[in-house]
């Protein structure tokens, strides 16, 4: 498996697991989310994408009960997210959902996640929205002063436009190491409007959430592009799918999508995407179906 470093102390598979639909498994156990953990280690995933909000706020409860008796955590690189308050779970007094980026919030969001997962740290933490009531020196030293703890070795963020980056990270002495975004074949106007062009200015990895649309890529309003993928993907003996995750990883600003599914069987397939090598014509020719019209 191709690995992209993210900082000094951080190296990350190219693939990561996205965790956001673990609690809605009818099968939540130990074992069973422990096999999926496998498949992707087996694969040289090592990479695990969680938030403090996923499932309710019950999914990072779910990995911990999984990670519990095990030496999985060893060889896991585990991303996690706060700011989010939405009126569920441990927050459902809240009245309005709304982001919290203060330094109360953001200190208690890592302990909780460090008790639910139950481990020793964070390998990166990320702000899961960018916040526009953020204090943005409150907010930078609260997370300079998580890294110094010990408690989260990286942070970053995640939806943030170029000018959230750049405000947050002017009042910060540690680096954001990475901007988790959407991107996918339907979701590709960041690689037009600047939002890929200023991390790749930055040499910063990106993490793409929802690299299949979150399922709309099968619509039947998208037919003609997935018609188009399926005969590409015919050439090379994989599904769809894998050549829109292989349309990601030709990009050179170093993506890392976030695959999530709950299905083992397509847990053991998701390496595939990294074997698809497509060239530039193919690759536009994607783009174009997308767009719906050729190219200036």
């Amino acid at each position: 498996m191709q690995r992209t470093k993210i900082s000094s102390s951080l190296t990350m598979s190219r693939l990561v697991y996205g965790m956001w639909r673990l609690g809605d498994d009818e099968d939540t156990s130990a074992d069973h989310v422990r096999n999926k953990i496998s498949s992707c280690l087996h694969q040289g995933i090592t990479s695990f994408d969680q938030a403090d909000i996923y499932g309710g706020y019950e999914a990072e409860e779910i990995l911990g009960n999984a990670l519990k008796g095990s030496n999985l955590r060893q060889e896991m690189e585990i991303v996690t997210k706060c700011n989010i308050v939405a009126p569920v779970g441990r927050y459902k007094g809240a009245r309005v959902k709304y982001y919290d980026t203060s330094r109360d919030h953001i200190l208690k969001s890592v302990d909780a996640s460090l008790k639910l997962m139950g481990i020793a740290y964070i390998d990166l933490l990320l702000l899961h929205r960018p916040d526009p009531l953020m204090d943005h020196f409150e907010t930078g030293a609260a997370l300079d002063e998580i890294i110094a703890s010990g408690k989260v070795r990286n942070v970053g963020v995640s939806n943030f436009k170029p000018w959230d980056w750049n405000l947050l990270q002017a009042a910060m002495k540690s680096k954001l190491v990475t901007n988790q975004i959407e991107l996918s074949v339907l979701a590709h106007e960041g690689f037009t409007n600047g939002d890929v062009a200023f991390h790749q200015t930055h040499n910063t990895p990106i993490m793409a959430w929802s690299p299949l649309a979150g399922g709309d890529l099968f619509l039947k309003s998208n037919e003609k592009l997935l018609n188009n993928l399926s005969n590409i993907a015919e050439t090379f003996g994989v599904e769809p799918s894998t050549v829109a995750v292989a349309w990601l990883l030709a990009h050179p600003a170093n993506i890392l999508p976030v695959l999530g599914t709950n299905s083992l069987s397509r847990i053991e397939t998701i390496s595939q995407a990294l074997d698809i090598k497509l060239d530039r014509q193919t690759w536009f020719e994607i783009y174009t179906t997308a767009l719906g019209r050729e190219v200036a």
